[in-house]
């Protein structure tokens, strides 16, 4: 912090007082530095030595599937995406998204209404596990954040 003295008349003969005025003169100092540095530096982070890459041996891995959502309302009406169903045709529409992969190995995702009964939840279970569906994920909102 810096001290002003002045000569103006009255008891003592000097009176200090202080300055609360911030000198930026050091920060701009710095900044031009710092400024000067980094382009300098720049051009030498780029790579200039030409080199003949070898191919890449690995194939491209494809795309994983679309995931599959299964939500249920309310009244117990069942969706396959957008598409409605009911518990007796879910089997059957399920394969017809999954085609020809395993449905052992498929993850299904399950989105329910809050006040979704518990024996209608536990019925789209039971129906999925008997048409070999058994990767099952529910979906849920996330209210920690509130």
């Amino acid at each position: 912090m810096a001290a002003k003295l002045s000569g103006s008349g009255g008891g003592d003969r000097y009176q200090v007082e202080q300055n609360s005025e911030i000198n930026v003169t050091p920060f701009v100092d710095v900044m031009l530095v710092l400024l000067i540095i980094f382009m300098v530096a720049a051009p030498l982070a780029s790579v200039s030595v030409e080199l003949k890459l070898p191919t890449a041996v690995a194939k491209p891995r494809p795309n994983p599937p679309k995931p599959i959502y299964i939500s249920i309302q309310k009244g117990g009406h069942l969706y396959i995406g957008d598409f409605p169903t009911d518990l007796a045709t879910m089997g059957d529409d399920l394969r017809k998204q999954v085609g020809q992969r395993d449905p052992s190995k498929e993850r299904l995702f399950i989105r329910a209404d809050k006040e979704v009964r518990y024996g209608e939840f536990m019925q789209v279970m039971n129906t999925l596990q008997d048409n070999g569906f058994y990767s099952v994920a529910l979906i849920g909102t996330d209210d920690s954040g509130k």
